[in-house]
């Protein structure tokens, strides 16, 4: 009974939207999608994690790029009731009035942290003109001069009761030009001379100098006085100054700590505001000049430095914090310290701490890519270390990385909720499971992504939704129900199968870029399926360079092909060529011959290290099955050379090991194999037919190479039976196979590829040692076999 090829209804399934009503015209009548289609699995995922509050929830999310992994994690969190949400809060940085290194953290509910920098501000500006106001007025003055008064008229009164006593001794006391007092013996109005002084005697001269130092002592004990009084008229200048200070302070402070008395950290740092400013009353009344332009030295608004209020997060919505860092080094995530110039001098304070990523998503969602934070130093470890201790503590990049005992500020830590969500290839995912054992604790959830969906009427449905959610985003032109069709089949065609639908999203809304470009370069009103193949073969065309370099060398002969006749020992197989963005199928020729040997297969790429190790073991199967069907009874005293003809670049996969099977047996039995024919598929150590990949591209690939050799209506594929649901053809090949001028075989196992390559049944043993039957190809093998072996034990003997 001949072997039938596949029907043409076999090779191409066409979408027929039954699960959409008749009525939906187009993607004008379809509600788009607000989920991405066909993530179940993590959306479910993403779900349990945010809805979990202990700690080590993150989540990595895996899948290639161009599955929607950010856009279906956006589009659940816009829509995330974060009920039982723990609330937002504003961060603001204030100095720390003990300790200037180490500036405080303060915690408003949302929205009031710029409401209370304002009031600060306003604050500010008010009492930079009301305290010199309070200072600069009569009342002040009197003040002031009353006690200078006081303090003159005591020290006056003290030197004056000591200069009377010293002139009833004949002792004047004056005041030398350097400001310093003197006791001077007088000899009647002028003091006295050393002649004078000399002529007095010796007891006069003792009595005078006792007499001074008697008023010495007494004029230090009115010096030490003078002190004492000057220190206590200081210290009611002092209290003075600060009671007119805390008139004007307490009049303008007071309502500010009224209105955030429900928050003690805001009333706290207020109060040690108000002491501050009593106690550095210079900065405002412009006492100290460079003090003064230091502390003014801001880079916003004229207002002293240290009561500046830093808002380091501000939420200015209700809605939850969601924060992609595209660019995740240690600054954009973790924040960093400015440093400011004044007059060539650099400093740093408080008011320059910046915020970064996580502090922005801090009470929300921070998303970030995972090799990108791989790739930066120091980045990896201190997300873990903020994670593990659910504090965000702002240190330098510059301390972190060097020994140098540079000053820096070291900010008070800010306490951190917030869910990281890792993107990330598989790959990457097992590296970090293996080499970081933190990594499962911290990231205790995996959004697991699929490539692809199954393809029923309700998910082509879904899919059409899909695809009027991208139109409708980007505001494109419609796609009428012909486009929509197509660019399903080409989502099938995309996941390799008849039966799923690829989710690569990325790849469709290109397309439905691209299509929209033709549809309006045509002044089209409408997307219709012209238009997508259109696009199609636009896209190719941009892309097939080395395709069509690979098919011009089949048309100039530089590759050597057949595809008619029938030759020994020589087979078309079919392989995959990729590049990073296409990918065709091209036939190669293998060939086999035999020598006298001990059976065994010499794989030529292999020993030229142009094969690969699973190549290899193909090789290595199908020489198992081999010494299955022609080796029960004695050795094959046959070996095999195999090769890819004219290949200089490498191969890999075990593809082409029923086709290489088929070439070693064509040898061994000395048939010919059709050339009009050519084979993909693996197979295992029972000769069943397995599996494979790209089989779309195969085909197609051979078909064109026919067409360029020369067409004729024998020619045709085997593929293995398993690989039926993945095929997705070209309209040329189909409508070909469909006039019977292509033909497509679907085989269970190698012996059917045999039967259809050669013309004869492959041959097979009612009982385990029993001969194959003359006519079939094991049987012609393995009589060839016998006469060998009988051959050379005569050579033995003689």
């Amino acid at each position: 009974m001949p072997f039938s090829p596949l029907s043409s209804d076999k090779l191409y399934r066409p979408s027929t939207l039954s699960g959409l009503e008749a009525s939906v015209k187009s993607t004008k009548h379809l509600t788009p999608l607000t989920e991405i289609v066909g993530q179940d699995r993590a959306q479910q995922a993403v779900e349990f994690a945010m809805s979990m509050k202990d700690k080590g929830y993150n989540i990595y999310a895996i899948g290639r790029n161009g599955l929607g992994k950010r856009t279906m994690v956006m589009r659940y969190l816009d829509r995330y009731d974060p009920n039982g949400h723990h609330p937002l809060y504003d961060w603001c940085y204030v100095v720390n009035f003990d300790d200037a290194r180490t500036p405080k953290v303060l915690k408003l509910p949302q929205g009031q942290g710029q409401q209370f920098k304002k009031d600060i501000e306003n604050l500010m500006q008010r009492l930079v003109k009301a305290l010199p106001l309070a200072f600069d007025n009569e009342i002040y003055y009197t003040r002031a001069e009353k006690l200078k008064s006081e303090l003159a008229s005591k020290q006056e009164s003290a030197l004056t009761q000591l200069t009377t006593e010293a002139a009833a001794k004949d002792i004047s006391l004056s005041i030398t030009p350097q400001g310093s007092y003197e006791l001077v013996a007088m000899n009647g109005e002028e003091p006295h001379t050393d002649e004078s002084f000399n002529a007095l005697s010796t007891k006069q001269q003792q009595q005078l100098e006792k007499q001074i130092g008697v008023l010495e002592s007494k004029l230090r004990e009115v010096v030490r006085k003078f002190t004492l009084w000057e220190e206590k008229y200081l210290d009611k200048q002092q209290k003075q100054d600060e009671q007119v200070a805390q008139d004007v302070l307490i009049h303008l402070i007071e309502p500010l700590k009224k209105s955030y008395e429900k928050y003690p950290e805001v009333k706290a740092h207020l109060n040690e505001m108000h002491k501050d400013i009593t106690d550095n009353l210079d900065i405002f009344l412009e006492q100290n000049e460079e003090q003064v332009a230091l502390s003014y030295a801001s880079l916003e608004k004229k207002m002293p430095r240290r009561y500046q209020v830093n808002v380091l997060v501000n939420h200015q919505q209700l809605t939850m914090p969601i924060v992609i860092e595209e660019s995740p080094n240690y600054h954009n995530i973790f924040g960093y310290i400015e440093n400011a110039t004044f007059k060539g001098t650099i400093f740093s304070d408080f008011s320059l701490i910046r915020a970064g990523s996580l502090h922005k998503a801090n009470g929300g969602v921070l998303m970030i890519d995972a090799v990108k934070v791989l790739e930066q130093p120091y980045v990896w470890d201190g997300l873990k270390r903020a994670l593990r201790s659910r504090k965000l503590s702002l240190s330098s990049l510059e301390r972190e990385v060097t020994l140098s005992g540079t000053i820096s500020l070291d900010p008070e830590a800010i306490p951190l909720d917030v869910k990281i969500i890792l993107f990330g290839d598989y790959q990457t995912y097992q590296l970090l499971q293996h080499y970081d054992p933190e990594f499962k604790e911290l990231f205790r959830v995996t959004a697991d992504f699929e490539d692809e969906m199954p393809r029923t009427d309700q998910s082509e449905a879904l899919y059409a939704q899909f695809i009027s959610s991208i139109v409708h985003d980007n505001k494109m032109l419609h796609c009428d129900r012909g486009a929509i069709k197509r660019i399903i089949e080409f989502s099938a065609r995309q996941a390799d199968a008849q039966n799923k639908l690829s989710l690569h999203s990325a790849d469709i809304a290109n397309l439905l870029r691209e299509t929209n470009y033709v549809a309006k370069s045509g002044n089209s009103n409408m997307i219709r399926a012209s238009h997508v193949e259109q696009a199609l073969h636009n896209h190719t065309l941009r892309v097939c360079r080395l395709r069509d370099h690979v098919m011009q060398s089949f048309i100039n002969g530089t590759t050597l092909i057949d595809t008619q006749d029938a030759v020994v020992g020589q087979i078309n197989a079919l392989s995959v060529i990729a590049t990073s963005d296409h990918q065709f199928g091209a036939p190669n020729r293998i060939t086999a011959s035999t020598s006298f040997g001990d059976g065994q297969v010499f794989d030529i790429e292999r020993k030229v290290e142009l094969g690969g190790s699973i190549h290899s073991k193909g090789v290595m199967i199908l020489t198992s099955y081999l010494a299955s069907v022609l080796g029960k009874t004695d050795k094959i005293p046959l070996s095999t050379h195999l090769t890819f003809e004219q290949n200089y670049a490498g191969v890999d996969g075990d593809s082409a090991s029923m086709a290489e099977f088929c070439a070693i047996i064509s040898a061994f039995a000395n048939l010919p194999l059709r050339q009009d024919i050519a084979i993909t598929g693996s197979m295992n150590q029972f000769g069943q037919a397995q599996p494979i990949g790209g089989v779309n591209e195969k085909i197609e690939g051979f078909f064109d190479v026919c067409k360029i050799k020369g067409r004729c209506d024998s020619q045709g594929v085997i593929i293995p039976a398993s690989n039926v649901q993945n095929l997705m053809l070209r309209a040329e090949i189909v409508e070909a196979v469909k006039h019977g001028r292509f033909s497509i075989w679907a085989v269970k196992h190698v012996s059917e590829a045999v039967k259809l390559l050669t013309g004869l049944d492959a041959g097979e043993r009612d009982f385990e040692f029993e001969d194959y039957k003359d006519d079939t190809v094991f049987g012609i093998a393995d009589k060839r076999l016998k006469k060998l072996r009988a051959h050379i034990k005569q050579q033995t003997k003689k």
